[in-house]
């Protein structure tokens, strides 16, 4: 390690056994979905797919966030399952997102996860009586919250760029060494849609290509007892900032320029060529960036003079533009996480709701 990296380990050790000393245990049972880098991995699709899923199996889930770059303090609902209560700028925008694509499921934002899941024990009421047992909380971006007890801890890692330079924050992205993934009780390799994955458990790697092959051995060396599945970040829809849907396949041809605010712009950028589009331009601004009139007035004057039809974005960049009037030709592409169905039999092994 270099001493910059020495420097944040200290600190990450430090955090870590405080957050340790003090863990404690809500009374429902606790999903984690987290990953050890910055950003990138598909955190929030995969955090919707599992709560939709947990839906449909009879639990009643709650998602625990600490949303991000929100300006509200916690612990308070973003959502109790029917609609955003707060707007992007105090929820943050993942959390905005979440709250409007996952009718039915309550979101509490806050920095403390534990005092987050007491409060929406203390404020949320079931629907059918006696089925307070059956409230599963998901974690979202929490493996490395120490502070609280998880029932399983789910672990992301990106194909295509899985841990940066290999160096920890700040000279690169991970945020813990390799060695924590032995931590994790399921691991998923996420990939853009195109490509050559098969969806999944480990034991189908030969159908993958040399990349995810060598990545899928280096997890093994890790945490080669822990199933290991391959998912897929797939587009399925155009979304208004209104939130009526087009199909992708009424863009095929159609001039476009895009732009993001997120941890893997490389991933979107594969997304529109991957939607027989013509990308005209393509504007890229940090991650969570919270954009100003001028940006979208320079992003808009660029589309423009690139000739395309279409400005086209991310759902989590839409968020952070609902102030804006924004034009009838901004889309947003809508990514949904896409994984085998043993994925879900591992995660709620052991996590059963009552009859």
């Amino acid at each position: 390690m270099t001493p910059l990296e020495l420097i944040y380990y200290a600190g990450y050790s430090i955090h870590k056994w405080r957050g340790t000393k003090i863990r404690k245990i809500l009374p429902n049972k606790v999903i984690s979905i987290g990953n050890i880098t910055l950003g990138g991995t598909g955190k929030t699709p995969a955090t919707m797919a599992l709560a939709r899923r947990a839906v449909t199996m009879g639990f009643q889930p709650c998602i625990i966030t600490r949303g991000y770059k929100g300006k509200a303090e916690g612990p308070c609902f973003v959502s109790r399952g029917d609609g955003p209560l707060l707007d992007e700028e105090q929820a943050g925008d993942e959390a905005m997102l979440m709250a409007e694509t996952l009718p039915g499921v309550p979101i509490v934002k806050g920095k403390n996860r534990y005092k987050a899941g007491m409060f929406a024990i203390e404020n949320l009421h079931s629907p059918v009586s006696g089925l307070q047992s059956q409230r599963l909380f998901i974690l979202d971006d929490g493996f490395q919250h120490w502070a609280l007890h998880r029932d399983k801890d789910i672990l992301l890692i990106d194909g295509t760029y899985p841990f940066g330079n290999r160096k920890l924050f700040p000279l690169g992205s991970l945020r813990e060494p390799l060695a924590a993934m032995k931590r994790a009780d399921i691991i998923v390799i996420t990939t853009h849609h195109t490509s050559s994955i098969a969806e999944g458990s480990g034991d189908s790697a030969d159908t993958v290509d040399a990349n995810i092959r060598s990545l899928t051995e280096e997890i093994k060396k890790y945490a080669s007892a822990k199933p290991l599945y391959y998912a897929q970040r797939r587009p399925t829809a155009y979304i208004t900032p209104s939130g009526n849907t087009f199909a992708l396949t009424d863009m095929h041809n159609k001039k476009i320029f895009g732009f993001c605010g997120i941890g893997n712009p490389d991933s979107f950028k594969e997304t529109l060529f991957s939607l027989s589009t013509e990308l005209k331009g393509l504007m890229i601004f940090r991650d969570h960036y919270q954009y100003g009139m001028s940006d979208f007035q320079r992003i808009t004057g660029n589309a423009n003079k690139s000739g395309a039809d279409w400005i086209v974005t991310t759902e989590k960049d839409i968020m952070r533009l609902r102030g804006f009037l924004l034009p009838e030709n901004l889309l947003a592409v809508r990514i949904e996480f896409h994984v085998d169905e043993q994925f879900y039999e591992d995660v709620f092994r052991d996590i059963v709701p009552l009859q």
